[in-house]
């Protein structure tokens, strides 16, 4: 991404796949959360796709970035990950839950929510490594009356150091019947595998006054350009008595003080398809030649009972 800029970004033109590439399976009500490789930035030269269900994280595989199928289950208790390719090694964060047995005592109020940010290792992305705590809850902001969360990793190095984004704390949505994250954050160490210290404040709250903010932070994911950084944020938002999401798009001077810029994806019914009638949730951008792709995840409905997320993508060429 370091030889594009800003404005090559913002002048994008979009276009928004009208159907989803990927659909709930093996009775998950969600497949969420996306992280790329494109076939420069991996070992095979393939697309390589992380997610996760109600039961884990998932690796899929496929030629060209549309057409995916399965290569395993990589771990359970995990949600958000986010896949990295650093010097002939893989790195993949995520956020790391209790048993499935204490997340559903979470739902009636009988068992605090309880997440951290782990990694798992691999040189082939087949075999792993045994996971290990990376982001631990050491600040007040991470906690909440309904629990405590650190989730939605996102790496960016930059000048010897490692910058984990993330989101914290947790935020009510009631017609979905389910948290979001309150904040977002981030955490630096010049170890990409361990060391990591929480900034003293959160980067971004919700904001009252914010229509693609007012409820909760969402996600971000920030990326390098040539003359700047970008963000791409998903906020949670009510209008007209419901819950939405929306991905915007930020810029920056450093990667850590950010400014609207303008909507990206927001929900919408394509072509008869309602698949993004109300949400649209977590992103990754990714470049492969002259081509941008935004993968992203979406649901339809927020009633946690008919609700259902899947994963599309928007193309632009630059």
């Amino acid at each position: 991404m370091n030889n594009i800029t800003v404005n090559q970004i913002i002048n994008a033109d979009f276009k928004i796949s009208s159907r989803p590439i990927l659909k709930p399976f093996h009775g998950s009500f969600v497949v969420a959360d996306p992280s790329m490789l494109t076939p420069d930035n991996c070992h095979d030269g393939k697309w390589h796709m992380f997610f996760h269900t109600t039961f884990g994280i998932f690796h899929f595989v496929s030629d060209d970035g549309i057409d995916f199928k399965k290569v395993q289950k990589v771990t359970n208790r995990a949600m958000r990950p986010n896949i990295n390719y650093i010097d002939g090694k893989y790195y993949l964060f995520y956020e790391r839950t209790r048993p499935l047995f204490f997340n559903a005592l979470n739902v009636v109020n009988a068992v605090r929510w309880k997440t951290e940010i782990y990694v798992v290792e691999s040189t082939d992305l087949l075999n792993w490594s045994l996971p290990r705590p990376v982001i631990t809850n050491t600040r007040d902001y991470e906690n909440s009356e309904r629990g405590m969360s650190i989730s939605n990793p996102f790496l960016l190095q930059e000048n010897g150091v490692n910058r984990l984004y993330y989101s914290c704390g947790l935020t009510y949505i009631k017609d979905c019947g389910f948290c979001e994250p309150t904040h977002i954050s981030y955490a630096e160490s010049k170890r990409v595998d361990s060391g990591y210290v929480s900034a003293e404040k959160p980067l971004i709250s919700p904001d009252k006054n914010d229509p693609y903010l007012n409820l909760c932070s969402g996600c971000l994911k920030v990326y390098k350009l040539s003359d700047g950084y970008i963000g791409i944020q998903n906020g949670i938002y009510e209008k007209d008595g419901k819950s939405h999401s929306a991905i915007i798009l930020l810029t920056s001077a450093d990667g850590l003080n950010f400014e609207f810029n303008k909507i990206l994806v927001e929900p919408a019914v394509i072509d008869g398809n309602d698949w993004m009638k109300q949400f649209v949730y977590a992103s990754h951008l990714v470049r492969y030649g002259n081509t941008l792709r935004l993968y992203f995840n979406a649901r339809n409905v927020a009633n946690p009972v008919l609700g259902r997320e899947c994963i599309g993508y928007a193309e632009a060429e630059i």
